[in-house]
């Protein structure tokens, strides 16, 4: 099987493969402080179970990454990624103007990947991305081996931003 033939496994990045508790208070400001938020992104311990399914679904599976980071965090985004040993693969990631809900901008990337790939699954700790997901018929697996922040929701939902 030919690399371009084979299925997608698309992955998220906060608190998916990256642990972000250490840069949450950032977000719980008020103002928040976006800056410093993604400033931080480079520093964010790996989660050892998302990266091991990471790795294992690279048997099978060309991987991807999906998140709600701006473009501009690009640069630091790949170089965390290289760094923790992770698959390559083309990251996916917001326009840096794009204020949409991570369940619009994400299950928008996803329609587009399946339109020429099976997507065999998506790994996702927002459970509204996973919900909107699923009702579109994709594979979801959710994941729930991060603490949760009610801070990042509150972004990822009504802000837009990661």
């Amino acid at each position: 099987m030919t690399r371009d033939s084979r299925p997608l496994a698309v992955f998220d990045l906060d608190n998916t493969l990256a642990d972000t508790a250490h840069r949450q208070r950032f977000l719980e400001r008020t103002p928040r402080d976006w800056a410093a938020f993604f400033a931080a992104a480079p520093h964010d311990p790996p989660l050892a179970k998302g990266v091991a399914l990471a790795l294992d679904s690279a048997r099978e599976c060309e991987v991807v990454y999906l998140t709600g980071r701006p473009e501009r965090c690009r640069a630091d985004t790949e170089a965390w990624l290289a760094a923790q040993g992770l698959p390559d693969g083309r990251v996916w990631m917001r326009r840096n103007d794009d204020r949409r809900p991570a369940r619009s901008t994400k299950l928008e990337t996803l329609r587009k990947l399946s339109r020429g790939r099976e997507v065999r699954m998506l790994v996702d700790d927002d459970e509204l991305v996973c919900d909107e997901a699923e009702r579109a018929g994709f594979t979801v697996v959710r994941a729930r081996w991060a603490s949760e922040s009610e801070a990042l929701k509150d972004a990822q939902e009504r802000e837009g931003r990661t």
